[in-house]
C-alpha cells in the first residue's frame, strides 16, 4: 500500500528515500539479486575532483544513471564502477597557480616529481563535495572502490590495451593536426581549447607566388595564418571554379574570376579558364625551408576551397590545419614544420626569400 501524500515536501521525500536506500543497502542488493544474469558493464567517465561540481555535472550524473537502471530493470547484472580522472591540464594549471609558476619550463625548474606529488594532492580537493552531490541526486555507482587514473594498475591496463591494439595492426604512426599550447608544451583537447576560447580580430594576407604559368605571373593565394607561410609546400584551387589571368600595375596575376574586383580597382582580363588548368603548375617558394625530393611548390585542387573570402586559392602547409594535412596526404606533399614545440623558428637562417620575389 502507498502512503497517502499530505503536506507535499519533495525535498524531504527525496532525503527519506536516500536514507532508506542507504540503510537497507538497496543499491548493493539490486546488483546481488541479478547475479548470473546477462552482464552489462558501466564505467563512469570520470570527473576531476580538484574542481567543484556544478549543475552541468548534475545533468551528466543523471543521464549516466538512467542507462544502468534501465538494464538492471531488464534483469541484467550491472556493475557500476565510479572513477576519478587525475590527469590533464586542469589539474596542472590549478597547481601552477598555487605555486605561482607558469608553463612547462617552470615546472621542469621546480622539479617534475615534486610537481606530480602536488598534483596528486590537488585532485582530491573537492572529493567530499563530489560524493555528496552524487549521493544527493541518487546516482548509483560503486564509489567505495573507484578506479583512479594515476593508479599503476589503471596505467598498466591502458598500456596493455594499446599493445593489444598494436599487435592486431590497428595502430600506425603518422601525423594528426591538433590544437597545441606552446606555453604548456602539450596538445590540447577540444574541451581544453573551449575553456579559453574567445573571438578575436586577426589580419589575413594575400601573397603573390611567382610562377611560369602562362608565360609568367603571380598566383595570388589567401591565408588566415601568415605565420605558417615558411611551411608552405603547395597552393590549392577548386578545379571547377573559373579563374582569371589579369594585368594590373604592370604585372600579371591569377585569382578566382569572381574575386578579382575585390582586390583590384583597375585591371585588364587577359583570359579566363577553369581551375583544373592551374593544377600541376609550379611556383617559386617563399622560403628555402624544404630541400627534400618530394614534388612540391605546385598547384593542387580540393573541394574545400570556396569563393566566400580571399582569392579562391589557398596556401597549403600540411603541418598546420586539418584540411592542409588531408590535402597533403592526398598529393604526397612533404610535412614541413618550421617551428619547435615552443613556437619558435627552428631554422631562422632559412627564412630568407628565394631569388624570385613575392608580391604581398
Amino acid at each position: 500500500m502507498y502512503k497517502k501524500v499530505t503536506g507535499y515536501d519533495p525535498v524531504g521525500m527525496e532525503k527519506a528515500v536516500l536514507e532508506f536506500w542507504k540503510k537497507n543497502g538497496v543499491f548493493e542488493k539490486s546488483i546481488a539479486a541479478r547475479e548470473g544474469g546477462e552482464e552489462f558493464s558501466f564505467y563512469d567517465g570520470p570527473p576531476t575532483a580538484n574542481g567543484k561540481p556544478h549543475v552541468g555535472h548534475v545533468l551528466t550524473r543523471t543521464m549516466k544513471d538512467i542507462i544502468p537502471r534501465f538494464h538492471t530493470m531488464k534483469g541484467k547484472h550491472v556493475l557500476r564502477k565510479a572513477g576519478w580522472d587525475t590527469h590533464g591540464l586542469p589539474v596542472e594549471l590549478e597547481v601552477e597557480k598555487s605555486l605561482d609558476i607558469d608553463g612547462k619550463q617552470d615546472i621542469e625548474k621546480y622539479g617534475v616529481e615534486p610537481f606530480i606529488a602536488k598534483c596528486k594532492q590537488s585532485v582530491w580537493k573537492y572529493k567530499t563535495e563530489w560524493e555528496r552531490m552524487s549521493e544527493r541526486v541518487g546516482y548509483w555507482a560503486d564509489m567505495d572502490d573507484p578506479y583512479v587514473t594515476y593508479d599503476d594498475k589503471y596505467i598498466e591496463s591502458v598500456w596493455w590495451s594499446l599493445k593489444s591494439i598494436f599487435d592486431r595492426g590497428l595502430i600506425y604512426k603518422g601525423h594528426k593536426i591538433v590544437p597545441y599550447c606552446p606555453r604548456c608544451g602539450t596538445a590540447l583537447s577540444s574541451h581544453e581549447v573551449a575553456q579559453g576560447y574567445k573571438d578575436v580580430t586577426e589580419r589575413t594576407a594575400v601573397v603573390g607566388f611567382e610562377s611560369d604559368f602562362e608565360g609568367g605571373c603571380y598566383i595570388l593565394a589567401w591565408t588566415t595564418t601568415p605565420w605558417t607561410l615558411p611551411s608552405n609546400v603547395a597552393l590549392c584551387v577548386n578545379e571547377k571554379f573559373d579563374y582569371s589571368l589579369i594585368s594590373a600595375n604592370g604585372k600579371k596575376y591569377v585569382l578566382a574570376k569572381e574575386l578579382v574586383a575585390k582586390h583590384f580597382e583597375q585591371y585588364e582580363t587577359i583570359k579566363t579558364f577553369k581551375g583544373k588548368k592551374l593544377v600541376g603548375a609550379h611556383y617559386a617558394p617563399l622560403y628555402s625551408t624544404y630541400d627534400g625530393k618530394d614534388d612540391c611548390y605546385r598547384v593542387v585542387s580540393d573541394g574545400y576551397v570556396t569563393l566566400t573570402d580571399g582569392t579562391g586559392i589557398v596556401h597549403i602547409a600540411p603541418a598546420f590545419g586539418e584540411d592542409d594535412a588531408r590535402v597533403g596526404r592526398a598529393y604526397g606533399l612533404p610535412f614541413v614544420k618550421a617551428v619547435d614545440e615552443r613556437g619558435r623558428c627552428t631554422a631562422p637562417d632559412k627564412f630568407v626569400g628565394t631569388d624570385r620575389k613575392s608580391v604581398v
